[in-house]
């Protein structure tokens, strides 16, 4: 594997079009090409590898196998439901052998974009199904009879782009073990969202939620993150407005209805938070300090430490909140880990059926249950997928073939 990325490339440039063919055939999707004097663009998006610096790898062997262009710089720009993300460019020109550590990533697509966002596609996303089975494990210290009650859950879920940008998702949860009490013994559904992410200039990117969210919310939901130019710095908002909701209906401790989704549309309240980031790419750890409101609308400041690894993320925190106990210092870990197998295809439009992409557990120590509580506006929401396009961690992964 590490021959790949050392050895020069002596392969003819050839057309672009063998190179996107070889690249559909190798599972991407979204993908395309478009050339003017100064430089060769392709775009994709990975949807064959779970690590996407794995897959990103893949795609840029493939590029060097069949050619790069001559005395110009070629760039891939990967995409995430066809939403431009991240870019990778190296010049070809002069005699220079060009291997993996000569590809530059970054936030940054220059004018590459309005070169082949018009260009067409081979092998779209659009209304290609998946079913992930989230695997979902909880465990509480409340009670002084037992030392710990445990809930564990399978939770599939249907997602699908209907459009550049938007993703469907609805989601069934089916009780494993559950030690929570009867409202969490029936299979009943779980979020049902529908979210849209757009690329706004200067390497903003915007996303907006409506649906059925985690912990019993519903309404709906807008982030917005910005990178600088140094984009070891970013920032990020968060402002939400939503209400109680669950599913399910009960008479006297009994489920009458899982199906029927009860909430309450007068006591919607605002909440959010907003701060920035720090990453060190020497040894892909992040850095982030929020300013938030939570649920019972009490303030707190949240920071965060996060290490990436290629199969896994952890990380501590610590925070401090209002009204909550402790003089409202709380703290704890977060972690989450990448599930095999960690290479899969698309069969045209017949569904694929998967595990989630990965699976995580964050531990309370404060033992705090009532303040400085949020929810998830996406199932896939999660400290793995917030770095998943990070060009720090991209880049190192790129070398570690």
């Amino acid at each position: 594997m590490l021959l790949v990325a050392v050895l020069p490339v002596f392969a003819a440039a050839q057309s672009g079009e063998d190179t996107v063919d070889e690249l559909v055939r190798m599972g991407f999707e979204n993908v395309g090409w478009a050339e003017d004097e100064e430089e060769r663009v392709y775009v994709l998006e990975n949807t064959a590898y779970r690590i996407d610096g794995i897959g990103i790898g893949k795609a840029i062997d493939l590029i060097q196998k069949y050619g790069l262009p001559q005395d110009k710089v070629c760039r891939l720009i990967v995409l995430n439901n066809n939403v431009p993300m991240i870019s990778l460019c190296c010049n070809a020109g002069g005699d220079k052998e060009i291997t993996r550590h000569d590809w530059n990533v970054s936030y940054d697509l220059g004018d590459s974009w309005e070169l082949v966002k018009g260009e067409k596609r081979q092998n779209s996303s659009l209304y290609k199904v998946d079913f992930l089975v989230y695997p979902s494990f909880s465990f509480k210290n409340v009670r002084l009879s037992v030392m710990y009650e445990f809930q564990i859950n399978a939770s599939p879920a249907m997602e699908v782009s209907l459009w550049r940008g938007s993703k469907l998702s609805a989601q069934l949860v089916i009780p494993i073990l559950n030690q929570y009490g009867y409202l969490y013994d029936e299979v009943r559904p779980g979020m049902i969202t529908l979210s849209q992410t757009v690329r706004l200039p200067y390497n903003t990117f915007l996303t907006g939620t409506v649906g059925i969210f985690s912990n019993e919310r519903w309404g709906a939901d807008m982030k917005v993150e910005h990178f600088f130019k140094n984009e070891r710095f970013s920032v990020d908002a968060r402002v939400s407005y939503t209400g109680w909701g669950r599913w399910g209906e009960w008479e006297r401790g009994k489920s009458i209805n899982a199906f029927r989704f009860g909430y309450d549309k007068h006591n919607m309240i605002f909440t959010g938070s907003i701060g920035g980031s720090y990453y060190i790419p020497k040894y892909n750890l992040q850095f982030s300090l929020h300013g938030e409101k939570y649920l019972l609308e009490e303030l707190g400041i949240r920071f965060d430490m996060i290490r990436h690894f290629r199969y896994c993320s952890i990380g501590f925190y610590g925070m401090k909140v209002e009204d909550a106990g402790n003089d409202g210092y709380n703290a704890g870990f977060r972690f989450q880990v990448t599930l095999p197998p960690y290479k899969y295809k698309r069969r045209g439009y017949v569904p694929r059926v998967q595990l989630s992409r990965n699976v995580g557990l964050s531990y309370n120590a404060g033992n705090e249950f009532i303040y400085g509580k949020g929810f998830k506006a996406q199932a896939s929401d999660n400290i793995s997928e917030e770095n998943r396009f990070n060009p720090y961690y991209i880049k190192s992964e790129l070398l570690k073939f």
